[in-house]
């Protein structure tokens, strides 16, 4: 593999890391600082960014490019739980018909900015930078 190939991929797998140790630093920021208390949706895509910090971080460290797999599955996983929740925020019906969400209501806005940047926004674009970063170190790695 080249060199120029080999930084490449670094710097996506740095890129991930970075996405995904904002996103877990944002996500704490909200419930522990701001006292936002997560409904159940919340919980899930808190389940499923939090070990992305510690597999790209170790990717990053080890400079393994393989781990690219497993980033891309669970930031896959926790993006479509990120458009449901947001779905269940932003359409009617789906708010309407969603499940309870335990003491939290999952239709509940603790934030919208611009009208349309809610928490589980976030959590999805902290999401889909993880994926697009794993998809393109799987292309540019050849896996």
């Amino acid at each position: 593999m080249s060199s120029s190939n080999e930084k490449k991929l670094e710097n996506l797998l740095s890129i991930g890391w970075v996405a995904a140790f904002i996103s877990t630093l944002g996500s704490l920021y909200f419930s522990e600082v701001l006292q936002y208390t997560p409904c159940d949706l919340c919980w899930y895509q808190r389940i499923f960014m939090y070990p992305l910090v510690i597999i790209l971080g170790i990717g990053v460290f080890k400079k393994d490019y393989k781990i690219a797999f497993y980033t891309l599955v669970l930031s896959a996983i926790g993006g479509c739980i990120s458009i449901y929740h947001y779905g269940v925020q932003k359409i009617d019906f789906l708010g309407e018909n969603s499940v309870s969400c335990g003491i939290v209501p999952c239709t509940g806005e603790y934030i919208n900015w611009l009208g349309f940047i809610t928490i589980p926004f976030l959590a999805l674009a902290g999401f889909s930078i993880v994926f697009i970063t794993s998809l393109l170190i799987l292309k540019k790695a050849g896996k």
